[in-house]
C-alpha cells in the first residue's frame, strides 16, 4: 500500500513538474534592425501589425533613421495643411517610448511610434502587442481618453506620456 501511494504521488509531482515548466519567451523575434518608426497607422484603418481594414500602406519594419535627436522633442513642422509633432521621449523601466502625430487642423491623422522597449524578446512581444492598441486608440478618440494596456502598463505610461506631450506642442 505505501508503494502504490508513494507511485501516485511521484508521478503527480512529476506531471505538476512538467506542466509548469515554462518555455522561453526571451527568444528573439522577427522585427526590423531597431525601434524607429516601426509602429505606425493613419485614419484609414490601417493597424501596424501588417493587415488593412483601409487603403494605404503600413509600417512594420525599419524604418530610415530620422535627425530627431531621441532625447529632446522637436519643434514642429508643416508640410501643406498637415502638421508633424514630435512628443518627448519618455524614459520607462524597460526603455524609453517616444510618439510622434501627423495633424490636420484639429484631427490626428496619423500616429507614429518612434521608440520603444526591444531590448529583448519580452520587450518586444509586448511592443508588438501594445502599441498597435494604443495607436488604433488614439486615432479612435482622437487623443481624447486612451487607455492602458493589460500587461503592459510601463509602455503604456510611456506611451501616454510621450502622446501628451505630443498633444499639448500640437495644441489639442
Amino acid at each position: 500500500m505505501k508503494r502504490i501511494v508513494l507511485w501516485v504521488l511521484s508521478t503527480l509531482s512529476a506531471v505538476v513538474v512538467l506542466f509548469g515548466y515554462h518555455t522561453s519567451t526571451s527568444s528573439v523575434m522577427a522585427t526590423g534592425t531597431g525601434s524607429e518608426g516601426a509602429f505606425s497607422t493613419s485614419l484609414t484603418g490601417q493597424t501596424a501589425s501588417g493587415t488593412s481594414s483601409g487603403s494605404g500602406t503600413t509600417s512594420s519594419g525599419a524604418a530610415p533613421p530620422t535627425d530627431t535627436p531621441t532625447d529632446t522633442p522637436t519643434d514642429t513642422t508643416t508640410d501643406g495643411a498637415s502638421t508633424t509633432v514630435v512628443g518627448d521621449a519618455v524614459q520607462t523601466r524597460y526603455g524609453p517610448v517616444q510618439v510622434q502625430l501627423q495633424v490636420s487642423g484639429s484631427t490626428i491623422t496619423n500616429v507614429s511610434v518612434l521608440q520603444y522597449p526591444d531590448q529583448d524578446g519580452r520587450d518586444l512581444q509586448i511592443s508588438n502587442f501594445s502599441l498597435p492598441q494604443l495607436v488604433q486608440d488614439t486615432l479612435d478618440s482622437q487623443g481624447d481618453s486612451v487607455a492602458m494596456v493589460s500587461g503592459a502598463t510601463y509602455t503604456s505610461e510611456g506611451y501616454l506620456q510621450s502622446l501628451q506631450s505630443a498633444l499639448d506642442q500640437a495644441g489639442l
